[in-house]
């Protein structure tokens, strides 16, 4: 009988491949689904979509978002050298001014001559500016929620506005989900994607930010409840 092999040292033994762990640009998606989930189902959101209300709700929605984008922008001039938040501050995606454009398309010239937030946005705006202020990673979690946010399902309210309210494609209106200056969205995409996955945070810091991602949907929740409020659909 042929003598069996001597057993390895066990010095000598390579150790197994350890499992590769879950991008966590993967993580925050899936642990932030059902809030985001709730978000897009909201009454009004619904409403909106379905082409149920008039372009005086779809105008009213535009000014929240304008409050809560000025939240987010006025704050990159601060954060660009943030080794946290400073790679995903990307010119491109700079949206403060094509909502100005649309606002003026939709209210004339002095359309924010008295314009005030609803208390739901105005929650929401302090928030983004407190965690700009204190807390670059928290910052990250509302910007991933918003911009990723507007080159995805903000295409579907695009398109929505054009067909229901009649705004040229692409046009004064819905220049807000435009972003003439990324012309492989997808592949922006996976390249943000790609800056989570290497966010420079340690695990303890990651689950913080998957929470304020589930608040930052929370608080826009609020606010489609108030503007449900605002504009309840009529039989």
């Amino acid at each position: 009988m042929e003598p069996s092999s001597p057993a390895p040292h066990p010095s000598t033994v390579a150790p197994a491949p350890a499992a590769p762990s879950t991008p966590f640009s993967t993580v925050i998606r899936t642990a932030s689904h059902a809030q985001h989930t709730e978000a897009e189902n909201s009454s009004f959101m619904s409403d909106l979509l379905g082409g149920r209300l008039g372009v005086t709700a779809y105008r009213r929605y535009t000014e929240q978002l304008w409050f809560v984008y000025r939240a987010l922008e006025d704050a990159t001039e601060a954060l660009a050298g943030d080794p946290v938040a400073g790679p995903f501050l990307r010119p491109e995606l700079a949206r403060t001014p094509e909502l100005e454009r649309d606002l003026a398309h939709l209210g004339g010239p002095s359309w924010h001559e008295g314009l005030q937030p609803l208390p739901a946005t105005a929650a929401y705006a302090a928030r983004v500016t407190e965690c700009a202020h204190n807390w670059p990673a928290g910052y990250v979690a509302h910007h991933y929620t918003r911009y990723l946010g507007d080159l995805s399902g903000g295409q579907i309210i695009r398109g929505t506005a054009e067909k229901t309210w009649g705004f040229a494609r692409k046009g004064d209106g819905v220049r807000f989900y435009v972003f003439e200056d990324i012309a492989n969205p997808a592949a922006f995409k996976r390249s943000y994607r790609a800056l989570l996955d290497a966010l420079p945070v340690d695990e303890v810091e990651k689950q913080r930010v998957i929470e304020e991602c589930r608040r930052a949907f929370r608080l826009n929740s609020a606010v489609f409840h108030a503007l449900g409020e605002e504009f309840p659909l009529s039989a």
